[in-house]
């Protein structure tokens, strides 16, 4: 029995494309900036988020934590819902690599604080208090269940930070799904915002890496936390020639956006199960009626050949990507309401 992989869009496989230019990449130092194929696809992730420059990381975490340490001063507070991957799911990347204090904010469905929570948050800096050094949006918002933020959301955040004469970083892991849901050019959504890193290695499909982009002079600077935090790479144009075919994977995004809403109808079609409608390729699903729990279903779906994540005492994380199409939802569907009609 195949198993069907609803774990995350982390899980893709590299297309027999990506292989070949992974092999055939013109390569060279990236250290010393010379690797072309390094140096090509950072032109090319800024030219597609509107942005001077971009930086090629080996992760999204990596790049989020750059921009920590490259916006704000050691004992600073960062402002960021209580939600935030940059804040929960970082390994408390924040105080640790930057000694940065996170103030965290209830943005509820909203996902982004509103202009009056940034100016509630904001803390003036003066002889006993560091002041606020940075306000960290996401888009979409991975724990409150893929959703797709709105451009004039993120711009009204920002406009507020900004007036306080905060910057303001965006953690856009999947930011080029919130721009295919929400049909916005990725540079109208950057527009108000000083950084933004987006993941190739998601629903993306590359095998490995993320961009951090910026004005120029930002991006030159953060170069060398990159190689202070471990992340300076050799001949990393044999993983950036897979990353520049996955810029290419931006449209097709929109069909990992109908198979998990299929994926959440279907799930909503079995009793005991509850799955709001998503506005990306993440479902959250609802086990409490059925008299499971997130672990007990996750687990008994695994056995039954679909993984996927529990994300709460009753709550499961689903993610549809490029390696699962509409007969995988269709396959997955039927075992897991097998499994609920056997619990």
């Amino acid at each position: 029995m195949t198993t069907i992989d609803l774990r995350s869009d982390t899980v893709t496989r590299p297309s027999d494309e990506m292989r070949d230019a992974a092999r055939d990449a013109a390569v060279g130092d990236d250290v010393y900036a010379d690797d072309p194929t390094v140096n090509e696809l950072e032109a090319g992730a800024a030219d597609l988020v509107g942005m001077e420059a971009a930086l090629y990381v080996p992760s999204g975490t990596m790049g989020n934590q750059i921009a920590v340490r490259m916006h704000t001063d050691r004992g600073q507070e960062l402002l960021c819902d209580e939600q935030a991957h940059v804040y929960k799911w970082e390994l408390g990347g924040i105080p640790q690599l930057s000694g940065v204090q996170p103030r965290i904010l209830d943005c509820g469905d909203r996902c982004v604080p509103t202009p009056e929570q940034v100016r509630d948050g904001y803390v003036e800096e003066d002889l006993h208090r560091p002041g606020t050094g940075l306000l960290c949006l996401e888009n979409t918002h991975n724990s409150r269940g893929g959703v797709a933020v709105p451009t004039d959301h993120l711009d009204e955040a920002a406009a507020a930070a900004h007036d306080l004469g905060v910057p303001v970083h965006l953690d856009g892991a999947r930011f080029c799904n919130a721009c295919v849901a929400l049909d916005t050019e990725p540079a109208e959504m950057t527009e108000h915002v000083d950084s933004v890193m987006f993941c190739l290695s998601k629903g993306l499909g590359a095998p490995v890496g993320s961009m951090l982009a910026g004005d120029a002079d930002f991006i030159r600077r953060a170069r060398r936390v990159r190689k202070l935090f471990g992340g300076a790479m050799r001949q990393a144009g044999m993983i950036a020639a897979p990353g520049l075919l996955a810029l290419e994977n931006v449209d097709r995004l929109a069909e990992d956006h109908a198979n998990a809403a299929r994926l959440a109808e279907g799930l909503n079609e079995i009793e005991g199960l509850s799955a709001p409608a998503p506005d990306t390729n993440i479902v959250m699903v609802d086990s409490e009626a059925a008299g499971m729990t997130g672990e007990e279903l996750s687990a008994a779906c695994k056995d039954a050949g679909v993984s996927f994540s529990a994300f709460g005492e009753y709550t499961c994380r689903l993610c549809t990507h490029l390696d699962v199409d509409g007969d995988d939802v269709a396959e997955a569907l039927d075992r897991i309401a097998s499994v609920v009609d056997e619990a």
